[in-house]
C-alpha cells in the first residue's frame, strides 16, 4: 500500500474543510436565525441567537436583523385646506426577536416593503389631512405622534415593534410659500397697527389726565381768587360801615377846621354878608 504523501493529505483536507465550512453558520450580534430543514421538518420555531451553529449541507439558516432600523419615505399629501405638501417621514422599528418564526411564516424577510410601507403611507396621508397647511411646521411633533399611534394600532399582532415616527422635512410649493409669506406680512402689519393703537390710547389717557390736572389747578386758583375778593369786599364794607357811623356833623366841622387848607372867617351872626373862600388861594374876597 502506498503511503499518503503531503500532497495527497492537502488534496483530501481541502474538500473536507470546504465541506465542514459549508456545514456551519455564524449568527452575528443583532441578528436572529431560523433553521430550514427541507427534508425533515421545514422551518424550525426556535430562533438562533448570535454564535456558530452546525448544519447539514442540504439544510440552511435564514437570518433576520432584529436591530432597530429607520425607514424614510417621501410622501405627497393633501392638507385640510386642500393644499399639496411633500413630507419626509421616518419610522424607526424592528422585528420582535422572539416572534421571528411567525414573521417569517406570515410575511417573510421583506416585511417592510410588503407590510409596513403601504400602511405607513396611508397613515401619514390620513393624519396630515386633519391639519391646515400653515400649522404643519409648528405641530410636526404632534403629527408624528399621531402617525405612530395609527401604525401601532394597525400593526398590532404583526410581530413588529415601532420605536418612533418623526417628520424630518416639509416641502411646500412656490405658490404655497408665497401665500405663507403674504399671511405673515399681514399678521405683522396687524400687530404693528395694534401696537400703534395701544400707544395712541395711552397718549390720549395721558393727555386727559394732564387736562384734568390743569383744569383742577385753574378751578382751585379761581376759587382762591374769588375767596380773596370776597374777603377783601367784606373788609371794605365793614370799614365803610365803621367810617359812616363815625362821620357826625360835629366831627366833620372839626375836620374842616383842623384842615391846613381850610380858610376860617368869623363874621357876625345874621349879618347876611356873603363870604367867598378860594381854597388854595391867599386872597379872600
Amino acid at each position: 500500500m502506498k503511503r499518503l504523501t503531503l500532497y495527497h493529505v492537502v488534496a483530501l483536507a481541502i474538500p473536507i474543510l470546504l465541506l465542514m465550512g459549508g456545514c456551519g453558520r455564524t449568527i452575528d450580534p443583532g441578528m436572529r436565525g431560523l433553521r430550514w430543514s427541507p427534508l425533515s421538518g421545514g422551518l424550525e420555531k426556535e430562533s438562533l441567537k448570535n454564535g456558530f451553529y452546525w448544519r447539514a449541507p442540504w439544510n440552511d439558516v435564514f437570518e433576520y436583523d432584529v436591530r432597530y432600523q429607520s425607514f424614510t419615505e417621501k410622501i405627497d399629501a393633501l392638507t385640510a385646506d386642500d393644499l399639496s405638501v411633500t413630507l419626509h417621514v421616518a419610522i424607526t422599528m424592528s422585528p420582535i426577536p422572539d416572534e421571528i418564526y411567525f414573521l417569517a411564516q406570515e410575511v417573510g424577510p421583506n416585511w417592510y416593503q410588503q407590510l409596513v410601507r403601504p400602511q405607513f403611507l396611508s397613515a401619514t396621508r390620513g393624519v396630515v389631512a386633519q391639519y391646515s397647511m400653515v400649522t404643519l411646521p409648528e405641530r410636526s411633533s404632534e403629527i408624528g405622534n399621531k402617525i405612530e399611534a395609527v401604525m401601532v394600532e394597525s400593526l398590532k399582532g404583526r410581530h413588529l415593534s415601532i420605536y418612533s415616527v418623526a417628520l424630518s422635512e416639509i416641502e411646500f410649493s412656490k405658490m404655497v410659500l408665497q401665500a405663507i409669506e403674504n399671511k405673515q406680512a399681514k399678521e405683522q402689519e396687524k400687530e404693528q397697527k395694534e401696537f400703534e393703537l395701544i400707544i395712541a390710547e395711552r397718549n390720549a389717557e395721558i393727555a386727559r389726565i394732564q387736562a384734568k390736572g390743569e383744569g383742577d389747578a385753574l378751578r382751585i386758583r379761581a376759587e382762591g381768587e374769588g375767596e380773596s375778593l370776597r374777603i377783601r369786599a367784606m373788609g371794605q364794607s365793614k370799614a365803610q360801615e365803621i367810617i359812616t357811623k363815625t362821620l357826625t356833623p360835629d366831627y366833620l366841622k372839626y375836620k374842616l377846621y383842623d384842615s391846613p387848607n381850610s380858610k376860617l372867617v368869623i363874621v357876625p351872626d345874621k349879618s347876611n354878608v356873603p363870604i367867598i373862600v378860594s381854597p388854595g388861594s391867599d386872597q379872600t374876597r
